[in-house]
């Protein structure tokens, strides 16, 4: 796109909310690049978000999370709901970017104008989620997708940061992948709203959702707790996919029946403040760390002449220079 019209905030929210899926896929690399009009873009977006449901996807490399995605994007799709996907990739250690681009297994969406597929860059932050993955979300949800699915990059135990960005998170495991003492000590048993058993024609994944249901049945749990189903999936055939989208309607419904919806999406506000707040302290201490305020403070408290705590509070009181 032109610089004119890269410039054009307005136009291109108005063209993303129609439909264009180039308009959306330019205010997502707008948020991927920190650009300058980002806080234009994030304000002319602001009254249009909100309404999105927004779904993680989350597991362990090799249980088919792709695939499960892909899936259900076409279970979505069948029920009449516009579908964004964000799929967040390892980063290539040369340009920065997506090592998979876009994913290749869900081409079968390509020509649907009402599914857009993005695939964005952890560039190294953990928790499995790229830094712009919040901005990236309030994008497709003022674009006006009715679903919005996150698939996390898969790493482990670092992965548990989708429950914090998602409405339903959803915990993909297979048959072969690790026992559920294994997926206990990653920590996965605390952030999953619905549990998914794909590859379950394979031998042992009776098992692992007996271990499952056995080990989510030992919480600690109010009465009136969500309880997360444990869904037994093939995502290659599309068996037991209806049944994943159907847990993720009724859990949808509990949310917002029971007000925990809002508190989510309130937590998660809250989240993407502190993040921005904090990233904005950091740059003012760059340019503090450059008139040496914060190395003459450090040098202070390495010769014990004052404490971290009161150097702290001296660097958060200074003022960068304006020259």
């Amino acid at each position: 796109m032109s610089r004119r019209a890269e410039a054009s905030v307005p136009d291109l929210v108005e063209r993303a909310r129609a439909g264009e899926a180039r308009a959306v896929a330019r205010l997502v690399s707008l948020v991927e690049d920190a650009s300058p009009l980002l806080r234009e873009v994030m304000a002319a977006l602001a009254p249009y978000a909100g309404r999105a449901r927004v779904v993680g996807l989350t597991g362990a490399p090799g249980v088919g999370k792709s695939t499960s995605t892909n899936a259900l994007v076409r279970e979505l799709r069948a029920a009449g709901q516009r579908v964004g996907v964000l799929a967040v990739d390892p980063s290539s250690p040369f340009s920065g970017g997506a090592l998979l681009g876009d994913r290749v297994r869900m081409s079968d969406h390509a020509a649907d104008r009402d599914v857009f597929i993005r695939s964005m860059a952890a560039r190294g932050h953990l928790g499995g989620l790229a830094w712009s993955t919040p901005q990236a979300i309030r994008v497709l949800d003022a674009a006006g997708f009715d679903v919005v699915l996150v698939e996390t990059v898969g790493v482990g135990q670092s992965e548990v940061d989708i429950a914090a960005q998602a409405d339903t998170t959803v915990v993909l495991l297979a048959p072969g992948m690790g026992d559920g003492i294994q997926a206990a000590k990653a920590g996965i048993l605390e952030i999953g709203d619905v549990y998914v058993v794909n590859k379950a024609d394979r031998d042992g994944a009776d098992q692992v959702r007996r271990d499952l249901r056995t080990m989510l049945s030992l919480a600690d749990r109010d009465e009136d707790a969500w309880r997360a189903p444990v869904v037994k999936t093939v995502a290659s055939s599309g068996d037991g996919v209806a049944e994943v989208a159907a847990a993720i309607e009724e859990h949808h419904a509990w949310l917002a029946g029971t007000g925990e919806l809002v508190a989510r999406r309130t937590r998660r506000a809250r989240g993407e403040v502190e993040a921005i707040a904090l990233t904005a302290l950091r740059e003012r201490w760059d340019r503090l760390g450059e008139s040496s305020a914060l190395d003459g403070l450090a040098a202070a408290v390495a010769a014990g002449e004052l404490d971290p705590y009161a150097a702290a509070d001296r660097l958060l009181a200074e003022r960068p220079s304006t020259g």
